[in-house]
């Protein structure tokens, strides 16, 4: 962090990352990125994906539109939804690929349960 900021600077930063951080604190939100980090989808496809209500999708994906996380493009009746910001993806990636090991040794170093 740079160190040359004023108290009052670094409280607007704080509070800009905390409320970047608050967004991706919702697991439909992280379901959607992890549905278009391969490549742009509709929101009937996301739906899909996410499994979700499309009311619950549409307004998740309309908070990571507002915030510039995702774009979109029409073409025709059909809104096609892609990453805009790859840096949120590379950060959901590294996070989950450091929980999923962590799951992954957790899980390993459980001893058998056997039904009596």
């Amino acid at each position: 962090m740079d160190s040359s900021l004023s108290r009052e600077q670094r409280a607007v930063l704080f509070e800009e990352v905390a409320g970047y951080f608050s967004l991706l604190s919702e697991p439909t939100r992280l379901k959607i990125l992890h549905a278009v980090c391969e490549g742009e989808r509709t929101v009937g496809e996301i739906v899909s994906h996410v499994e979700s209500t499309q009311a619950n999708v549409s307004r998740q994906i309309n908070m990571l539109y507002r915030a510039k996380i995702l774009s979109r493009r029409k073409e025709g009746t059909q809104v096609f939804y892609r990453i805009a910001d790859q840096k949120t993806v590379d950060l959901c990636q590294s996070v989950c690929g450091d929980f999923n090991k962590a799951i992954s040794v957790s899980v390993s170093l459980q001893p058998d349960i056997k039904a009596a």
